[in-house]
């Protein structure tokens, strides 16, 4: 639960940092790879600003040499990047009229950053991370023939190669008689131990692995062989997904893998929403409302009793939990809001109310579905189920663990 999370909140964070717009090429933004010493980054940082002063706009000058500047003086606190990198994001936006005011984010993914970039531009520059937003599971990956094998992992979408293993299987020959029986023989006891030598690496790899499913891959009839053998640990066994016709089994060999089961593991992924979603759908057509609920007032009070077993909550669903309250007579109010905050008086002294708390109401129930160990599923509305969840239940529902209300 607390990868999807992380994960979650990362995607909220991009989508305000996206919506930014800067005048002109005033927006600066910095991914740093997580071996890449900070102190290095500085030194480029630091050209960056000699170069900047030859800008002709004073004011685009004035912009970009203050959103470096302020750059350099955040990272100083740093010697090297955290584990998966750093991205910094500074610049000025555009409020109202002529005027602009400096933001600034710092973040850092949920996988690590590939290469340094330094980019100046009039929008921040957020296409790496949204790559990382995809598959947030972990798969298994085996391509095998007869010469090689290699092991790796998929997550996200990054192609983890892990171990290498190469046979020692003779080439066919083409002698006839006893002496072509002897050879095939030994060349069978030649792909029975490269197979079991291949199934140990792939144990102790998977074994040790939040692994969700295996792909195996190869040419010709080979990978069938390997998976109806006795190679691999049972449970490893039960989470092959499927088989794939490749033409390598090197490390280009698992990225063809992966392309070939894109379609597989999209699929996947909708039905895991869509059993969700149909438990919810037959636990509601129930005469008694069954184990389920719907509406944010009956879930939230559901959950907030620890009655709920499994939260689900559309990915599309964006609304704020605020808290106003009166600077006269300290009376508060509290409601979910979609879109931009209403101005409240207080009823009691019509008085206008401050704003003292805005929270995503995602990241609420995540907090309280955290303190009463329940299960958080985020539902995307690509099916036409997960659309119906988030247009006709409003994106928040509840698979309860008893009825009590």
């Amino acid at each position: 639960m607390e990868d999807a999370r992380k994960k979650y909140e990362f995607r909220r964070a991009l989508e305000e940092i996206e919506k930014y717009q800067g005048r002109g090429t005033e927006l600066i933004s910095v991914y740093i790879p997580p071996k890449r010493p900070i102190s290095d980054v500085i030194a480029y940082l630091r050209d960056e600003l000699g170069t900047s002063s030859n800008i002709k706009s004073k004011t685009t000058r004035k912009n970009v040499m203050s959103a470096i500047e302020s750059i350099m003086s955040r990272l100083k606190y740093f010697r090297m990047p955290p584990p998966n990198g750093l991205v910094v994001f500074v610049g000025h936006v555009a409020t109202r009229g002529d005027q602009t005011e400096m933001v600034a984010h710092m973040l850092e993914p949920p996988e690590p950053v590939q290469s340094f970039i330094y980019r100046c531009d009039s929008k921040f520059y957020t296409e790496p991370l949204k790559a990382m937003l995809g598959e947030k599971d972990t798969y298994g990956l085996i391509v095998i023939d007869r010469k090689e094998a290699t092991i790796g992992l998929l997550k996200g979408t990054r192609v983890i190669p892990v171990k290498h293993v190469e046979s020692m299987v003779p080439s066919k020959h083409h002698q006839g008689g006893q002496s072509s029986r002897r050879f095939e023989r030994l060349i069978e006891q030649a792909v029975h131990e490269f197979f079991k030598r291949v199934g140990d690496k792939t144990n102790e790899v998977f074994l040790n692995e939040p692994i969700r499913g295996i792909l195996v891959g190869g040419p010709g009839s080979t990978k069938e062989m390997f998976v109806n053998g006795d190679y691999l640990h049972h449970e490893l066994k039960k989470k092959i997904i499927d088989l794939f016709d490749t033409g390598y089994t090197d490390e280009y060999g698992l990225h063809e893998l992966v392309n070939k089961a894109s379609a597989t593991l999209q699929q996947l992924e909708l039905y895991r929403e869509r059993n969700l979603l149909s438990r919810f759908f037959r636990e509601i057509k129930k005469p008694d409302g069954g184990l389920a609920l719907y509406g944010e007032k009956e879930v939230r009070k559901a959950l907030e009793m620890g009655m709920v077993d499994t939260l689900l909550i559309s990915d599309s669903l964006r609304k704020y939990r605020v808290k106003w309250k009166c600077p006269q007579c300290g009376k508060e109010l509290v409601e979910t809001v979609k879109g931009n905050i209403p101005e409240k008086k207080c009823p009691d002294c019509d008085v206008i109310m401050e704003i003292v708390e805005k929270k995503d109401l995602i990241e609420e129930y995540y907090e309280i579905a955290e303190q009463n160990g329940t299960k958080v599923e985020l539902i995307s509305d690509e099916s036409e189920e997960g659309k119906i969840f988030a247009t006709a239940f409003g994106g928040i529902a509840a698979l309860l663990r008893y009825k009590g209300m």
